[in-house]
Formats: structure tokens, sequence, C-alpha cells
């Protein structure tokens, strides 16, 4: 089958840096689809682990985590689907990846792929929605529905993957007053496009930014970008008892200051469910069924926002470029070997 992947962590820049590859098709474990893939996007977390290091003893390691695909065939003991249905999915960390014209997955962490978009539009979909809407359901334990004193949560890094979708579930969903962060005109329409109350610049002072739209405190911080370098002023911002979550810190963090407004403090990994096989795995599948049905009713929309071509070395370079250059909004795509 055809797949993509690297031998050696180079920067994008170099021609070996992802290469095209020709692999065995895998045969599915007892709980595993075999997915015939259609489309991908690609995450920071790729690009991370590409950075990362080079994979032991020279073997190739295939990247990527989104997709969108058909079931061609399932595993012994897997009941949840059938070859022939369409699905979309976030894949682990633990395994290889998506970025192949087969992949295994466990049936427990797979969705219904929203029959109102593409197979590409809904490839932008599964990591970002997971990840968000764990921060805010199971670790901020936001409740859903349209409470008056829901309070407010500051979105940092708004245009982002996450970003984009967070803004949607809790606007959606809450009664939350949704403020995000952005810097240029296109991603301060995107955020306001998507349903943010308010935006303001993250390359100015959040304090008071937060001040001149009369916000001065908020309930919950998603710090979802740069988070080292947001982090004395998410902790002025934040309200006594307010929550912070977090999806990424590339350094230690100093969070001694949080201590004195008795905040909680939360990471966010959305892998955790597959690498541990914990109880609730199962929750990402229906968590993805719900993804789909908000979808399929107007009520969500991808967050695609463009298709960079075929799936091989050569897109996955440019999408990865695009993405190390920091000023992507929304997700990047490709579709079809």
């Amino acid at each position: 089958m055809k797949a993509v992947g690297f031998t050696k962590s180079l920067p994008i820049s170099e021609p070996e840096a992802l290469v095209d590859l020709d692999l065995p098709k895998p045969a599915p474990g007892p709980r595993d689809l075999l997915v015939r893939v259609s489309a991908v996007s690609v995450n920071p977390v790729d690009v991370k682990r590409r950075a990362g290091g080079d994979p032991p003893a020279g073997q190739p390691k295939v990247l990527g985590f989104d997709a969108a695909g058909v079931v061609e065939s399932t595993g012994a003991a897997a009941g949840l689907f059938k070859p022939g249905d369409a699905v979309f999915y976030a894949g682990s960390v633990e395994r290889p990846g998506t970025n192949a014209e087969y992949h295994l997955v466990d049936e427990r962490i797979v969705g219904r792929k929203p029959a109102s978009l593409s197979f590409a539009e809904a490839a932008a979909l599964p990591l970002t929605s997971i990840t968000a809407w764990e921060l805010l359901f199971d670790r901020f334990r936001v409740a859903p529905g349209k409470r008056a004193d829901a309070g407010a949560i500051l979105v940092i890094g708004g245009a982002g993957g996450v970003g984009s979708i967070l803004i949607q579930l809790a606007r959606r969903l809450t009664g939350l007053t949704v403020i995000a962060t952005a810097s240029r005109p296109e991603t301060v329409k995107w955020c306001l496009d998507l349903g943010a109350h308010q935006v303001i610049d993250h390359t100015k002072p959040l304090a008071e930014e937060l001040r001149r739209i009369g916000i001065p405190q908020v309930d919950y911080v998603a710090a979802l970008t740069n988070t080292e370098q947001h982090l004395p002023a998410i902790v002025e911002v934040l309200k006594p008892q307010g929550a912070l979550g977090m999806i990424e810190s590339s350094k230690p963090l100093d969070l001694r200051p949080l201590m004195r407004k008795s905040a909680s403090i939360h990471w966010e990994f959305m892998f955790t469910r597959a690498v541990f096989e914990t109880p609730d795995m199962i929750a990402q599948h229906n968590l993805l069924n719900e993804v789909s049905a908000l979808v399929d009713a107007g009520v969500l929309r991808t967050t695609m926002t463009q298709v960079l071509g075929r799936i091989d070395a050569a897109g996955l370079k440019r999408a990865h470029a695009l993405i190390e250059g920091g000023r992507t909004r929304g997700k990047l795509v490709l579709e079809g070997f």
C-alpha cells in the first residue's frame, strides 16, 4: 500500500524530511477496523513528532492522526461498524499513522462520518473535536445548556484547530461568554464567524485587552498555544477558583502563582483513553457520533480551510511547512492517493 513517512528527523525543507513509501497492507486485530483512508488532516502534533527524533533502527515511521474513510474489514470482536461504513477518527500515538492507504484503528475511538460532509471536510474534525470537547466538558466540567450564570471562557489561539472547535462548542452548547484571541483581520473574522462573542489581540497585554471589552476576569482559560508566554497574564485574568486548561507546553511552567487563587489546572491529552485503554475508552466513539450529529443538524461546521492536494510526500511537506510557519487558521487537509 502507499504511505508517507520518515526515516530520519530532518528540517521540512530537506528532500528526505517526508518520503513516499510502499508498505504491506495491515491486518486487523480483534477490536480493530481496517479503514481505506480517503482524506487526512495535519495537526501540530504531526510536526512535533517528525521533528522529535529519528525512528528506532531506521525503520520508516508513518505520521498522521486525523482520517476519514471507509471500513474495509473488521476484527473478530468488533461490532460497532461493518464493511462499507463511512467513518472518521483521530487514531492513537501508540500505532502507525493515518498517512497511508489502509489504516488500523480500535473501533472504540471511531465515529460515524457526518453524512452532510465530504471526506475532506470530515477529516478536519476528529482530533480537534475530541480535544475541545474533553477540555470543555470532561476537564472543566462545564454543564451543557444555556445557563445565564455560566461565566466566561478565554480561548487563547482561537483561530487554530482546537480553538476553532472550542469556540463553536462553547457558543452553541453552553451559556458561556466566549472570548477568543486572534491578531490578524482574517483570523479575527474567522473567530467571530465561528461564534466568539468578543475577540481580543494576543499580541497585546491580555489583561488590558479584557478590560477594554469590560470583562476583566474570566472563569476559564483555554491556553491552546504559547502557554509559557501568556502565563503571567493568565494568572492575572483568571478569577479566583477559576480553571486553566492546557494542551501543550514546550517549556516547564511555574504554576505556583495560581495557588493563591485556588485555581484548578487541567492537562488535556486526547490520546489518553486510547493509550491506557481506559474503562471509558468508548466515550470517544460516542463523542464523535455526537459531533457528527451536531454537524448534520447544522449546529457545528467543519474547520477545513484548504485542501492541499493528494496524500503524498510533497503535499504533506507543504502542510508541515505551513504549520511550522504559525499562520494557519482552521485545518489543512489532503485527499486521495
